[in-house]
């Protein structure tokens, strides 16, 4: 009988609860010793946020055609320049006094278009900050005033009048084409919409940076060399091709708004082989006035690079699926390098 007693003492309820208690205490205080620190957590959150901003920021910026900008711009001032000597500092600095107001117009360009065309980029472009809702349409109406506001800002305090009435003539042309007022919103004529892109490209990639590098930064009387004629003539025609091929993917959202484009009238195939043939027009001229150059070894750069870069324009037509939006986007984005090359290859034309 004691050893009965004995044994029930040894299961006493509270001993074994007792027992099992102090287990789970001591592993919360193990499973708390591994938990992240609150500081490394939210270090990794604003991170991921500040390059998700970023990653916005580029697509808001559509930065593909500042970069046509750029090398536009670059190698229409590189045309003023007469001797090496001029380049370092001169000729860098004042490429900078140029292309800072023009890169501040070229968000408000694109980020009036994308306000004007919110509903209609919902179909075409869910993917642009303001059309998937990334940003707010008030955010994005101070901030395209803002640029706005920089750009002739900046501008007025550099003081150059060729980069001036550059930004003046695009920022009017390119307003008019996006907002949807009384006479405005070009973007529903055809004619318009060439006449816009080609003056307002022609005149900020080309004309202007020329002119602002020639007498303002290097304080020289106005020549225009033959160099300046054929990038302004061909790319004249590769902006009006620009204009025509950014609404070859953007039909479906297009005909939803309403906006009777070459592209909804005519369909794709006939706009895309339109688009191709001014292309290959362009071509065709820059080797006539290559041709016409007194200088041998610019006579054949000219006409072998020109004839070499309209065979590539073919066989990449050829193998575009005119059925499928990504395939005509891609070769939209061809055209852009094309471009990039042809401002390269004017360098070398006398």
């Amino acid at each position: 009988m004691q050893n009965n007693i004995i044994i029930k003492t040894s299961l006493d309820p509270r001993s074994t609860f007792d027992k099992y208690e102090k287990r789970p205490l001591i592993n919360a205080v193990t499973t708390e010793s591994y938990e992240p620190k609150p500081q490394a957590h939210n270090s990794k959150i604003i991170i991921e946020s500040i390059i998700h901003g970023f990653d916005n920021f580029r697509i808001f910026s559509r930065f593909y055609a500042f970069m046509g900008l750029v090398a536009g711009s670059f190698f229409s001032s590189l045309l003023a320049v007469d001797n090496l000597s001029q380049l370092f500092p001169t000729f860098f600095n004042g490429y900078l006094q140029y292309i800072v107001p023009h890169f501040f117009m070229h968000l408000y360009i694109v980020g009036l278009n994308q306000l004007a065309d919110l509903e209609i980029d919902k179909i075409n472009k869910p993917y642009l900050p303001l059309a998937s809702g990334e940003f707010s349409y008030t955010n994005g109406v101070i901030t395209v005033a803002s640029f706005l506001f920089l750009s002739f800002g900046s501008a007025w305090m550099i003081g150059s009048k060729p980069s001036l009435w550059s930004l003046l003539v695009t920022c009017m042309l390119m307003t008019a084409y996006s907002i949807n007022l009384p006479f405005l919103r070009w973007k529903k004529s055809t004619t318009l919409t060439v006449m816009a892109h080609a003056i307002g490209m022609t005149t900020s990639f080309n004309i202007a940076a020329f002119m602002h590098m020639k007498t303002f930064v290097l304080k020289k009387a106005t020549t225009y060399p033959r160099s300046l004629f054929l990038a302004t003539v061909v790319m004249a025609i590769f902006f009006a091709v620009v204009a025509m091929a950014k609404d070859l993917p953007d039909i479906e959202g297009d005909k939803a708004a309403g906006i009777k484009t070459l592209a909804v009238r005519l369909g794709p195939k006939r706009v895309f082989w339109f688009c191709v043939s001014l292309l290959e027009i362009a071509y065709g001229a820059a080797i006539l006035i290559g041709a016409s150059s007194p200088f041998l070894w610019s006579k054949l750069f000219t006409v072998s690079a020109h004839a070499i870069m309209a065979l590539i324009l073919w066989v990449r037509a050829n193998s575009t699926d005119l059925s499928s939006n990504i395939s005509l986007q891609s070769f939209y984005m061809f055209i852009f390098k094309l471009i990039y090359v042809e401002n390269i290859v004017t360098l070398l034309v006398r």
